[in-house]
This record gives structure tokens, C-alpha cells and sequence, in this order.
């Protein structure tokens, strides 16, 4: 396991545009670097990179992060293979940590990924002693090249195997990682037994969660199958499986390539296809398509194409994939619908027919504005009035879920040709006022940021701020004010942090991270705003007065309060009194109520 100190001081090191220079060209604009993004196909700039914050941002696809980022994306390594790349491009050699060390400073802020790697490799080290493990992948195909680039491992038998790689098999972070369960005695267990094990990656690159498949040789040898078929880790820190696809990490370089993601419904699909040269395969983990699944799948290509079973069952999926995917719609997105022959899962029809006969079978999938029509018609008899009226009542709120203006429009051509009637009315009946997708980026649209928030962006902006912070936070449970306390924590036990990259990369695999990756996202407004020091010591000065005066506020009413039930010292109504001096003339009209 890399150190968190090494990482953070190859950061300092490493200068984000020669990073980027290595792979592509950059024109100088401004403080700042342009080029067409990498990761999306577009004509006119929008990838810009920041050497005064280490991040690289791209307005149209969304894309971002810092060094290490960028190299995982651009070249499809791991997040380690990445550290140790740029660490040679300036000539640094990678500190490692010791085994029995402490993963973070803080034992609040515990290194959840590093946990998630330690047993990735403990199931690979399982799954090359049990040659039942072995036979299974091989009677399905598998190749020791796709098991080697998927991570596929083998977790055995036993209900506390993982106690023989963390010494702290008590320690209350192994929970948070979704590998074991305590039950009501107290007793942990490993969530995940005799089950192949296939790691998922986020985007990153980071091993967030795993899925578990059992063996075939349980059921044919009459043993009772223990738990479902596949079982995927619980939802995490780390893991959210509405967010998640497996294989996304592997595909991305294919999907570029190819310039489509084919989306199917398991890991062994996902394998297979990748085996057959299909590398452009990604699955969902157990759920029914989400709306974040599409806005991902979106960054990567403009091309979607859906795979199910031609089943009932299919069907239904695909339907809420079609439902989830409308918002997401833009024109010139192309998302398909492929369903497979009866009885066939891509597993099953790659190796039959090869990647030749599955990518012609891809070629006749159908566009999502095509089964959309199919089956609304379906459901109707068209031939009578009640059932085209019922037709269009049915396609009603589909059709406002679409904010691609030709698109929209083509619809409600096709379905006033089928209901037998014009356009118009059609448009009349359904009082649809169709707005167009606000295009990024949008700064009109831009809400105003929470106190904490803002307090937030200016300290990852202008990292120096910190050693200025003389307010007291509220005891909070939001999100953000814990996230604050957390940074505050961390930038006051390294005060000589030059770069926002550090920060948000230090907070890795923690349950701030997204937010904090969010935030990092909104430092190119304050790039746009071009406030210079004064200005910004301006700002975090006026941050740091509105927290005084929440904490002053706080005290108020907990004076008051006390007031209300009992009589108040003499030194706490002279405190009261002093803090009321202060308050603006709404709560001095109050004040005679409160002693």
C-alpha cells in the first residue's frame, strides 16, 4: 500500500500540464491550459487545465480530477500502476507503508479502498489454491488473462476467513467496508463465502465493492445453495449501486474506441464479451437501470445500446431503462435497445457466434424512439377511439420527460399519426411547453452556494485561507459542515499545502470524497471571477463573520430557552445582554419576552 504522505508529496512534485502534454497538445488561455477533451468526441474546446490548482476540467462531459485522474483515464491503468508512473516521470521513488501502520492519521478517517485492495488480493491468492474455483472459470470459458484483468478471486468456505489478513478482525472499520456482518450476539462473520469473487471499480480505479457468485458444483453435487445466486456487497462509503457499473473502469479505453457502450445484466456477460474482443461491455450490479447510470454512461459515448433477454422479464428492464434515460436525452444521443433470441444471454450468444455475429446482431437495435412506440402501441387498441385516446394519455407524461427539442418533436409527429390526429392538436391536448437542455456552461443558473460550502471552495481555492480561521462551526450533522471540520482538521496538521489537488486526493476513499470532488468541480467559478488575494481574504472574511454570527445566534436562543424554564445567573444574563447589543433590531424587539 502506497503512503498517503508519498502521494501527497508526489502531487506537489508533479506539474499537471506536463502530465497532460504527454498525451495530448495544450493551448495556452489565460491563467489556464485548453484542448478538446480526450474522453468525449466534441469540435470546439471545453477540456481546460488548471497549473494553479493541479485539476483538469471539462465543461461538456463533466470530467475531472487531478494528476493521478487523468493518467487512470487516459491509459486505463490502476490507481497504484498510475502513483508509480508519475513517480517516475520526476524521478521519485514510491514509499510504501508498513503493514502493521496505521492507514490514516485519524481513526475517523480510515483508508477504506486500501482495506477493499487487501482482500482483492487475498481472493486472487484464494482463488489459485482451489481448483474447484479453477474448473468453474474454466468450464464457463474464462480465460486466465480476463480473470487476471478483471481481478476475478475466489473467497473459500469458511465464516471468518478474512481474519487471517486484518489483525483487527474487531476493528469497527471493517464494517464500513461491506466485507463482514455482526450479528445480534456481536458475533462477525465474512459476508462473502465460497463464492467467485469479481472487484468493482469505480471510475477511479479504486476497488469499491464486489460482487459473489456461487459455485455450480454446490447445487450439482445436492449441497443446499447458501444465499442467492449472486450477491453483491451491501451499499458502503464507497459503494452505491445506483451510481456503480462493473466493468466501466476496464472499458473505457474500448468504449472510446468503439465509440459505443453496450450495456448488459452480469459479470459473466461482461467477461465474456470482453474475452470475444466486445471490450466495450459494462453491467449493472443487480439493479434496474438509473438515471445516474445514464448520465455516466453519457460521459463516455454519445452511443447506448441496451442488452436484454427478449423475455418478459427483459422487456420490463428495458422499459425502465427507456424511462430513466429520457431526461438524459439530448440530440444527437442515440440510445438502442438490443433483445436477444430466446433462451441466449450474451454470455451464452458471444460464444456461439463470436464478437462478428453478436456486433451484427448490435446493428439491429432498436433506436429508444422506436421501442418507446412499439410499446405504447402494444398496450392499446388502436383501431378504436377509447384505445388511441388512451394511447395518448399514456404517452403524456413520457413525452414531458424529454428535453431534446428534435426529438420531442419527431415523437409527437409519429404519435399524432398514430392516434389519428394532427399535430397540433396533439400539441393543444397536451399543453407540453418543451424547454430546451440548458447547455453547460450555465453561470445564470447557478444556485447559491450554502455558507459551509462556500467556506468550502474557498479553502480549496486559496488553501492559505485556513491559517486564518478563528471561527467556531456548529455542531452540525450536515454533510458539509462535517466535511469542513474534517478539512480543517487535516489542513491544520499540514499548514504548507500549496495545491487543492492534495487536499481532495488525501480524502480519497472517505465518505467526503464526492462532496469534496463536487466542490473541487466549482473552483473554475472562482477561476472565472478573477478575484485577486484582497478580494478573496474579502470573501473567507465575510464567511467567517456570518459563522460568528450563527454561533452567536446559537447562544441566544439556548439563553433564551434556559430563561423560559429558570432563572439565569447573573453572569449569564450579562452575556445575554452583551450578545443582544449585537443583534440586529428584529431580536431587540423580542428580547423583553425572553428574561
Amino acid at each position: 500500500m502506497i503512503a498517503r504522505s508519498f502521494i501527497r508529496d508526489l502531487l506537489h512534485r508533479v506539474d499537471i500540464v506536463a502530465v497532460v502534454e504527454r498525451h495530448m497538445p495544450l493551448k495556452k488561455a489565460g491563467a489556464n491550459y485548453v484542448a478538446r477533451c480526450p474522453f468525449h468526441n466534441e469540435k470546439t474546446p471545453s477540456f481546460t487545465v488548471s497549473p494553479g490548482k493541479q485539476f483538469y476540467h471539462c465543461f461538456g462531459c463533466g470530467a475531472h480530477g487531478n494528476a493521478i485522474d487523468f493518467v487512470i483515464e487516459q491509459t486505463g491503468m490502476g490507481f497504484a500502476e498510475a502513483v508509480r508512473d508519475l513517480a517516475a516521470s520526476v524521478g521519485m521513488k514510491v514509499v510504501e507503508d508498513k503493514p502493521d501502520a496505521p492507514l490514516r492519521k485519524r481513526d475517523d478517517d480510515v483508508d477504506l479502498p486500501a482495506l477493499m485492495l487487501q482482500a482483492a488480493q487475498y481472493y486472487k491468492s484464494a482463488l489459485k489454491q482451489s481448483e474447484t474455483a479453477i474448473a468453474y472459470l474454466k468450464k464457463r470459458g474464462l480465460t486466465g488473462e480476463i480473470a487476471a484483468r478483471f481481478g476475478i478471486g475466489y473467497a473459500p468456505p469458511g465464516w471468518q476467513n478474512l481474519a487471517s489478513i486484518f489483525s483487527n478482525y474487531q476493528d469497527k472499520a471493517l464494517l464500513a467496508t461491506g466485507l463482514i456482518k455482526e450479528n445480534e450476539e456481536g458475533r462477525r462473520y465474512d459476508i462473502f463465502r465460497d463464492r467467485i469473487m469479481f472487484p468493482i471499480w469505480n471510475e477511479r480505479g479504486v476497488i469499491i465493492g464486489f460482487g459473489g457468485r456461487v459455485l455450480d458444483s454446490a447445487a450439482s453435487s445436492g449441497q443446499a445453495q447458501e444465499g442467492p445466486k449472486y450477491l453483491n456487497s451491501p451499499e458502503t462509503p464507497l459503494f452505491e449501486k445506483g451510481r456503480e457499473l462493473y466493468g466501466l473502469f476496464q472499458a473505457r479505453k474500448a468504449i472510446r474506441e468503439a465509440g459505443k457502450v453496450v450495456v448488459v445484466e452480469g459479470y459473466m456477460d461482461v467477461l465474456a464479451l470482453a474475452q470475444h474482443g466486445v471490450g466495450y461491455a459494462v453491467a449493472t450490479l443487480g439493479t434496474a437501470t438509473t438515471a445516474m447510470h445514464v448520465q455516466k454512461l453519457l460521459r463516455h459515448t454519445d452511443n447506448v445500446v441496451f442488452c436484454f433477454d427478449g423475455d418478459d422479464a427483459g422487456r420490463r428492464a428495458a422499459w425502465r431503462a427507456l424511462e430513466n434515460s429520457l431526461p438524459q436525452i439530448t440530440d444527437g444521443t442515440n440510445i438502442s435497445f438490443l433483445f436477444l433470441p430466446q433462451g441466449e444471454d450474451p454470455d451464452s450468444f458471444v460464444r456461439k457466434n463470436g464478437r462478428e455475429g453478436f456486433e451484427k446482431l448490435l446493428g439491429e437495435a432498436l433506436p429508444l424512439s422506436a421501442l418507446l412506440l412499439r410499446e405504447l402501441s402494444a398496450r392499446v387498441d388502436l383501431k378504436s377511439e377509447e384505445g388511441r385516446a388512451r394511447f395518448l394519455q399514456n404517452a403524456k407524461p413520457l413525452l414531458a420527460r424529454i428535453t431534446a427539442p428534435a426529438l420531442g418533436l419527431m415523437l409527437r409527429k409519429r404519435l399524432a399519426e398514430l392516434a389519428g390526429v394532427s399535430q397540433s392538436e396533439l400539441e393543444a391536448l397536451y399543453r407540453i411547453k418543451v424547454e430546451p437542455r440548458p447547455q453547460v456552461p450555465q453561470k445564470l443558473a447557478r444556485k447559491t452556494p450554502s455558507l459551509a460550502r462556500k467556506i468550502l471552495q474557498l479553502l480549496l481555492y486559496q488553501p492559505q485561507l485556513a491559517a486564518n480561521f478563528d471561527a467556531v462551526l456548529p455542531d452540525s450533522p450536515h454533510i458539509e459542515f462535517q466535511a469542513l471540520k474534517q478539512l480543517l482538521e487535516f489542513m491544520g496538521d499540514d499548514p504548507h499545502i500549496q495545491h487543492s489537488a492534495v487536499i481532495i486526493e488525501w480524502f480519497r476513499g472517505t465518505a467526503h470524497e464526492a462532496l469534496l470532488r463536487e466542490v473541487g468541480r466549482e473552483l473554475f467559478m472562482w477561476e472565472e471571477k478573477k478575484l485577486g488575494d484582497e478580494d478573496m481574504a474579502r470573501e473567507f472574511a465575510g464567511a467567517l463573520d456570518q459563522l460568528r454570527e450563527m454561533e452567536r445566534n446559537s447562544k441566544i436562543d439556548a439563553l433564551r430557552s434556559k430563561s423560559e424554564r429558570q432563572e439565569l445567573t447573573s453572569d449569564e444574563k450579562r452575556l445575554y445582554q452583551q450578545l443582544l447589543k449585537r443583534e440586529p433590531a428584529m431580536v431587540e424587539d423580542r428580547k423583553s419576552n425572553a428574561v
